[in-house]
C-alpha cells in the first residue's frame, strides 16, 4: 500500500465532470491549485494483488458479521433498546428484516495500514449503510483515470456491474412497467448527482426508474399510499435520505404501514446507528476485522474516540489520545448518546490520515475507494484518490 505521485490529466477537469463528477472541488481558487481539491489525481495508491484480496474478504466477513448482528437485534428486546427506535419504527424494522427487504449498497469505513503494527488486519470504523456517498467518484471516475493513466494495471472495482444486477432483483418486486423512483434533495449536488447514478443504473437494469425530488413525494390521504407529482403510486422508493430524518418527520409516521418497498430498506436503520459497533464487539469479541466499542470509554483505554450515535462525515468527534483529548470536529449532531471506540492511528509515514472505503452491494464487496487528510479524522472534505493494484 504506497501513495504513488502522478501528474494530473491536462483535460481532468473537463473529463470528470463529463462523468458526473461537478462537484470535485472545493472552492477551487482560479487556476486549479490543489488545496481546495475533493478528487485529487496527483497521486494514487498502489496496492498488492495480496492486500486487496485481504480487503475483499474483510468486507465481506464484516457485511456477513453485520447481518447477524441484525439478525440478533431483531430477536433481542434489549439489543434493540440500544437504538432508541420508536414503538412503530422498531415493529417496522423487525418486520423488514423477517420478509427479506431488499438491500442496494453500502460503504465499509476500514482502517488498514499493513505497515503498521496491529492494522495489517483491516479494522471497521463504521458501516455506511443507509446513505452513503463518494459513489461516482468509486465506480465510474477512479476507473476512467486508470484506464487513461494506467491501462496495464487493475482495480478493485465492479461497483458499476454489481449495481446493475442489483437493480434486476429489486426490479423483481416491480409491477412491468412501473415507475421506480429515486429521491434526494435536488439541492446538494453531490446527492443529486449520485441519484442521477444510481437512475442510470437502474434503467441499465431494464428498469422504468425517475428521479423525484424528495420535495414532490406526496401522500395522498384519500388511497393511503405516497405519490410522486403525476399521483403515480410510489410502489419502490429509492431514498438518498436519512432513516431517521425521514421517522422524525411528519409524513414519516405513515411508512411502517404504507406497503412500500423502501431502498435502503428500513432494517438498515440499525446498520447506520452507530450502537450496532457495541452489538458487534459484543457479539463477536477480538474478532480480528473489529475494534472495542461501548456507550462508556471505561473499557477503551487511554485511546478512543466519541462518535454520535446517528452521525454523518466526521461531524462532532472527540479523539482521544493518552486521556488527553487532542481533537473535536464542530457540527450538527451532538445532543444524542454517544458510542466509544478503541482509537487506531490512522497516519502513514508520510504523515497523511488514511481511511479506505470498502463497497458492498447487495451481500458482495464490490469495491475500494480512498480518501486522505492531513489531520486524524476523515471528514466530508477530505481529499479521494483513485487507487490500483498490479
Amino acid at each position: 500500500m504506497e501513495r504513488i505521485s502522478f501528474a494530473p490529466r491536462p483535460d481532468w477537469v473537463a473529463r470528470i465532470e463529463s462523468q458526473g463528477l461537478t462537484y470535485h472541488a472545493l472552492g477551487l481558487p482560479p487556476g486549479g491549485q490543489a488545496e481546495g481539491l475533493w478528487w485529487d489525481e496527483s497521486a494514487a495508491y498502489a496496492f498488492s494483488a495480496e492486500e486487496i484480496d485481504t480487503l475483499e474478504a474483510a468486507a465481506n466477513t464484516l457485511h456477513q458479521l453485520c447481518l447477524q448482528a441484525v439478525d440478533a437485534v431483531v430477536g433481542s428486546p434489549t439489543l434493540m433498546d440500544r437504538f432508541g427506535l420508536d414503538p412503530a419504527y422498531r415493529a417496522y424494522v423487525i418486520r423488514s428484516w423477517r420478509r427479506g427487504d431488499p438491500a442496494l449498497y453500502g460503504r465499509f469505513d476500514l482502517a488498514f495500514n499493513p505497515a503498521r503494527e496491529g492494522l495489517n488486519e483491516p479494522k471497521m470504523l463504521e458501516y455506511n449503510a443507509d446513505t452513503p456517498t463518494t459513489l461516482i467518484e468509486s465506480a465510474v471516475v477512479q476507473w476512467f483515470w486508470l484506464r487513461d493513466v494506467l491501462p496495464d494495471a487493475d482495480q478493485f472495482n465492479s461497483i458499476h456491474e454489481r449495481l446493475i444486477e442489483r437493480w434486476r432483483r429489486i426490479g423483481r418486486q416491480v409491477p412491468a412497467g412501473a415507475p421506480v423512483h429515486l429521491s434526494s434533495y435536488a439541492e446538494y449536488e453531490e446527492e443529486l448527482r449520485t441519484v442521477e447514478y444510481l437512475v442510470d443504473t437502474a434503467r441499465q437494469a431494464g428498469l422504468n426508474a425517475v428521479h423525484l425530488p424528495i420535495t414532490q413525494v406526496g401522500w395522498d390521504t384519500a388511497k393511503r399510499r405516497f405519490v410522486d407529482e403525476r399521483r403515480r403510486p410510489l410502489s419502490v422508493w429509492f431514498k438518498l435520505y436519512p432513516w431517521e430524518w425521514l421517522a422524525a418527520e411528519p409524513f414519516g409516521a405513515h411508512l411502517p404501514d404504507a406497503g412500500l418497498t423502501v431502498v435502503e430498506p428500513p432494517w438498515k436503520m440499525l446498520l447506520s446507528h452507530k450502537a450496532i459497533l457495541t452489538v458487534l464487539w459484543d457479539l463477536f469479541p477480538g474478532h480480528p476485522n473489529l475494534l472495542p466499542a461501548a456507550f462508556t470509554p471505561d473499557a477503551m483505554g487511554a485511546d478512543w474516540v466519541a462518535k454520535p450515535a446517528q452521525a454523518r462525515e466526521g461531524a462532532n468527534i472527540r479523539l482521544v489520545r493518552d486521556g488527553r483529548e487532542v481533537l473535536r470536529t464542530p457540527g450538527g449532531y451532538g445532543q444524542g448518546p454517544m458510542v466509544y471506540q478503541r482509537a487506531v492511528d490512522l497516519a502513514r509515514d508520510d504523515g497523511r490520515h488514511v481511511v479506505l472505503g470498502a463497497w458492498v452491494v447487495g451481500d458482495e464487496a464490490a469495491g475500494l475507494c480512498v480518501r486522505e487528510d492531513a489531520g486524524p479524522i476523515i471528514t466530508g472534505t477530505s481529499r479521494f484518490l483513485p487507487h490500483y493494484f498490479r
